[in-house]
């Protein structure tokens, strides 16, 4: 049984687009709990890990993939193809109830549709309470939604986006700080910022921020 909310457990969710990276998978933590979007079973078994749970409805993993899953213990959660979700979000309302920290693997490649709509349902405010980042090729997308410090090379970019409407934000340890000052989501205002420190400090006070590190 996977530990509760809050005793400091990340959540590993493991998507069904770009199959993660040898050195992805070197930065997870140690023995992660593993949550399975549909296809990313098939990424997450090539990449050595532990699945867990696979979600979704099943309509791109495939069948081999499906019965080793079953042979391993996997746990199985398939929902009907005509459904209002999409697999990655069906695996972060699971995540979400399992652990305080959810990074997201394989979100990115394939159709632009997709990348967006794995964008935007990141800040989903029904994972208020849990820090969620996803890892897509050479980038990180961090959700703010009070405070985040990260973890940035000097000199690194550090974009800033406001997600489903104006944000208020607080930023330090950037080339160009920001003071409670408003970022619009239809704005490229936080585009492109830089890293002066090994950390940056983002708080939010009103609203979702993205922040973006390549």
């Amino acid at each position: 049984m996977a530990p509760p909310a809050d005793s400091g457990v990340t959540v590993v969710v493991v998507a069904g687009g770009d199959p993660p990276t040898p050195a992805e998978v070197a930065r997870l933590p140690v023995d992660p709990i593993v949550v399975a979007a549909d296809a990313g079973l098939d990424h997450a078994v090539a990449a050595g890990l532990a699945v867990a749970v696979a979600v979704g409805d099943m309509d791109s993993m495939s069948p081999e993939g499906l019965a080793a899953a079953k042979r391993s213990g996997t746990r199985i959660e398939r929902h009907p193809a005509d459904k209002d979700q999409t697999d990655l979000e069906l695996a972060l309302e699971l995540a979400s109830r399992l652990a305080d920290s959810v990074i997201v693997i394989g979100a990115g490649g394939g159709r632009l549709d997709h990348l967006i709509g794995n964008l935007a349902v990141l800040a989903s405010p029904r994972w208020t309470g849990v820090d969620v980042e996803a890892w897509l090729g050479n980038a990180r997308a961090v959700v703010v939604r009070h405070h985040r410090s990260l973890d940035v090379e000097p000199g690194a970019t550090v974009s800033l986006f406001a997600l489903g409407g104006p944000a208020r934000v607080t930023a330090s340890g950037l080339a160009w700080p920001l003071d409670d000052e408003i970022l619009d989501p239809l704005s490229s205002r936080g585009v492109s910022n830089r890293a002066t420190a090994s950390s940056a400090a983002v708080s939010v006070s009103e609203g979702v921020i993205l922040a973006v590190i390549p």
